[in-house]
């Protein structure tokens, strides 16, 4: 596959469960080197569009191409291809280097005693190598799955919620692992209901609801929308920036935000460019501003109303 050719190509895919339509039209495309996240509502299609991806079932219409390769009924995922869809499939009776060296025979492989060390390291799980998955914590079998995934060197990554139970150790190993694969030119394609994770992450998102793309584009497209969002302002004086506030256009202040850290805070609704039109008028103003964040990230607002809206469209 070339560096110009998509790792996922998908026109105009179609998945229906009897009466159900699971996926409705969809579009995408993924470059190499990508990490892509996939957000939506239960039951948007996020797991079927990760199962077709898996060669885990075949689409009932449209296009599908998987590094360069078309997939179609009865042809399975293209070789390159790793992941898991709703919990990796793991033995709980051997260890976590049992599991992988099972995994590595499976393949035919030989001298995979290296390299199964390399990825129980990579994920943050050397110290419990030898201890059996029947004990492992939700976090701890996620890091597992992912060291599976790694062992087979995929070239398209499809991760199924892999921050599920993580601590922030766990996190910390599982997005530097991905991050080293996007870099390494490996498409990683992963689902999540956590915000923050995709953000942390995430070149570009997909949102669906009830099986259609509502958004999909770079994290930045989301981030300059001219969509109002609320936004918490820690201030030198609150009763003055309240004051600038209520007299700058396309500001809100809204009431009853309460204290924050200890501190008074202020809470408006404005675009990005009325913010900067406040911030600027409160320098101005002789009041200093100790911070300003968006109370909602500007992709959990867009993933609410992109929703929303699709859910009341259906109804």
């Amino acid at each position: 596959m070339s560096d110009t050719q998509p790792a996922v190509r998908a026109r105009g895919l179609t998945k229906c469960f009897g009466d159900v339509i699971a996926l409705d039209g969809i579009e995408l495309n993924l470059a190499p080197g990508q990490i892509h996240g996939l957000a939506g509502p239960n039951g948007a299609g996020k797991t079927t569009l990760l199962g077709l991806l898996l060669g885990l079932a075949a689409a009932d219409g449209g296009e599908l191409e998987v590094l360069g390769r078309p997939i179609g009924r009865g042809a399975g995922a293209p070789d390159g291809v790793a992941g898991f869809v709703d919990g990796p499939g793991l033995y709980p009776s051997l260890t976590a280097r049992g599991n992988l060296a099972a995994l590595a025979a499976l393949r035919g492989e030989t001298d995979h005693a290296a390299r199964v060390d390399a990825v129980l390291a990579e994920v943050g799980l050397t110290e419990v190598a030898d201890d059996r998955v029947r004990g492992f914590s939700l976090g701890m079998r996620q890091r597992l799955g992912l060291a599976a995934a790694l062992l087979t060197e995929p070239r398209l990554l499809i991760l199924d919620e892999p921050s599920n139970g993580l601590d922030p150790a766990g996190k910390r190993h599982v997005h530097t692992a991905l991050q080293r694969l996007a870099a390494d030119g490996v498409t990683v394609v992963l689902s999540s209901h956590r915000m923050d994770d995709l953000e942390a992450l995430c070149d570009e998102v997909t949102i669906l609801a009830t099986g259609r793309v509502r958004f999909s584009g770079p994290l930045g497209k989301l981030a300059t929308d001219s969509r109002p969002l609320a936004h918490r302002l820690l201030t030198s004086d609150p009763a003055a920036a309240r004051r600038v506030a209520t007299g700058t256009a396309g500001v809100t202040v809204l009431d009853g935000a309460g204290a924050w850290r200890g501190t008074e805070s202020l809470v408006v609704r404005a675009t990005a460019p009325a913010v900067e039109e406040l911030l600027a008028a409160l320098v101005q103003a002789d009041v200093r501003v100790r911070e300003v964040a968006p109370v909602v990230s500007p992709l959990e607002s867009a993933y609410l109303a992109l929703t929303d809206q699709q859910q009341e469209g259906e109804r």
